[in-house]
Formats: C-alpha cells, sequence, structure tokens
C-alpha cells in the first residue's frame, strides 16, 4: 500500500469522523454473541502492519477524528501500540476496544494517555454469567480487576453492556461498574451478526442500529471496508487494493450508504446521541472529541 499524509482531498467530502480498526480476529475468550467469530484460534488477517499504518495515515489527512483498535482483542497483535501512537501523534482521538481480560504492566502509560480511551464489554455481576456468555472462566475476575486498575490510574474507561441471556444481571452489572468508578456505560441488545446470527439467515442491514457509514467507517482484518464492524457482510471495496479516500468517496460506498436504514427515533436512549464503533449500543457524549462522541 502506498501512503502519503497530504490535505484532505476537496474530491472525497467523506464526512467520517471515527474509523474502526479490526486489526485481528483472535481473541483469548469465545463470546456467544460474538460478532466477528473471534477465537484463540483466528488469525491477524491479510492486513500486515505496513497496510495498518497506511489506513491510519491516510485517515488523519482526510480528517477522520477518531480511531478504534477492535478485534478480537486488539491488544494480542504485536503492533497495536505501535498503532495508537501513530494515531495519537496525528492528532487522532484513539479508542482501545479491549476485553481487558490481559493488561501487561508496561502497557498503562499508553492506556493512561491523553486522548486515548479504554473501552470493554461487561455483561453480569456474577461472575458464572460472565464467563458463560465469554467462554472462558475467570474471564469475570480478570476483566474487573482491570477495570479497578484502569480507573484507579486515571484512565478514561467505558464499558459496553450487552444483553445476551434471559433474566441476565444487566441492570446489576451497570451498578457494579458505577461503584467502581466508571461513568460512561451504554446497554444494547445481542445483533444477529456472527456467532448470533440466526440458523440459516444471512445478516441484513436492517438488523444494523441504521449509523453505519454514518459518520463512520470500518476497515476489517482482510482490508474489506464496512460500514461499521456489525455490518462487516456488505463490503464496499478493499483498502489493500484502493486508497481510503478513494473508497469513501467511490461509488460502493455511497451505493452502501443509500441502503442503510435510517436510525429508528427509539434506538437510543434520550442520553445516548451516537453509536459508538465495537459497541453496538449507542454512545454518550464524550467530552475531548470534535463531534462530542468517542
Amino acid at each position: 500500500m502506498t501512503t502519503l499524509l497530504e490535505p484532505p482531498s476537496a474530491a472525497f467530502p467523506i464526512g467520517i469522523a471515527s474509523l474502526e480498526l479490526e486489526i485481528t480476529g483472535r481473541c483469548q475468550l469465545t463470546c456467544t454473541h460474538c460478532l466477528s467469530e473471534s477465537s484463540p484460534q483466528a488469525t491477524h488477517g491479510a492486513m500486515t502492519p505496513a497496510d495498518w499504518r497506511g489506513v491510519i495515515i491516510d485517515a488523519a489527512a482526510l480528517g477522520v477524528c477518531s480511531v478504534q483498535l477492535i478485534g478480537g482483542e486488539p491488544t494480542v497483535h504485536p503492533h497495536w501500540r505501535e498503532f495508537a501512537e501513530l494515531a495519537l501523534s496525528l492528532g487522532m482521538g484513539v479508542e482501545v476496544y479491549s476485553n481487558l481480560f490481559h493488561v501487561a504492566p508496561g502497557w498503562w502509560d499508553l492506556l493512561t494517555r491523553e486522548g486515548l480511551t479504554l473501552a470493554t464489554s461487561y455483561y453480569s455481576d456474577e461472575p458464572e454469567e460472565h464467563d458463560r456468555i465469554t467462554g472462558r472462566a475467570g474471564s469475570y475476575t480478570r476483566t474487573r480487576c482491570h477495570i479497578r486498575e484502569a480507573v484507579t490510574r486515571g484512565a478514561t474507561v467505558r464499558a459496553g453492556l450487552v444483553e445476551v441471556l434471559p433474566g441476565q444481571h444487566v441492570a446489576e452489572a451497570r451498578a457494579e461498574l458505577e461503584s467502581m468508578g466508571v461513568r460512561h456505560i451504554t446497554t444494547d441488545r445481542a445483533r444477529a451478526v456472527g456467532r448470533s446470527a440466526l440458523p440459516g439467515q444471512s445478516p441484513t442491514l436492517d438488523e444494523m442500529c441504521g449509523r453505519c457509514t454514518r459518520g463512520r467507517a470500518a476497515v476489517l482484518p482482510n482490508g474489506d471496508l464496512a460500514g461499521c464492524v456489525l455490518s462487516r457482510d456488505f463490503p464496499a471495496g478493499n483498502v489493500r487494493e484502493t486508497r481510503l479516500g478513494e473508497l469513501l468517496g467511490g461509488k460502493a460506498w455511497a451505493r452502501l450508504s443509500a441502503s442503510v436504514p435510517p436510525p429508528r427515533a427509539q434506538g437510543c436512549s434520550p442520553d445516548d446521541q451516537s453509536c459508538q464503533p465495537g459497541q453496538p449500543a449507542c454512545l454518550p457524549q464524550f467530552p475531548n472529541s470534535p463531534d462530542g462522541a468517542r
């Protein structure tokens, strides 16, 4: 991939504020509702470190305000810190969407940097219920421990609650997060994508929240450009073949944008103004970002 940091071109009025970078499909967990069907056996995909650096540089040149590193589990990618630091150096906000199953001591300096948000998924205040959803014994204890440490260290922390099981302790999980000092919490249902897809049925754009392509986009591990990580089955080109700006200003992207049903008025609560990459729920307004959302 050829990359060049240059001013955004007037030929590409992309209107993209946030770009999800799904840098790997590998994860320590096997969550029952995983949108990408990630697992410990998955790979980092076809995108090379140079490809990802090129996308980040191009995104900055195109005026993208923030990027999110997501997976899979982004911190299992050997170059995730390099990607985060590059985006920060180019003036973009960064969110690392991690399961927080493992946090190496040497990562905290980066995870507490100004401009970086640490996001995670949380499912229940009951360890057994949480671990049943993630498919990994001990995940509740480790995630909870690292959330507490992140808050103690002054990191900006966001948590997403996804309702997966009947009677799941979602309200109790929110209360527990609040008791740990987490202030940015969103909730949503599991979407019929990946392992949550209905048997014998393919995902549809009607299953999305309606904000795919509207201010956001995603690049998947194989280089495909999508409206968000949830709409992965509807690519609009590949960044390994065509520069990001050309794709976002192209006909395939325009057709995809036109085919996405508009957001439903009842889709978000009054306090949740815009959907967040990697978290299919809606996101509260965050400070420190140009459009109020991170």
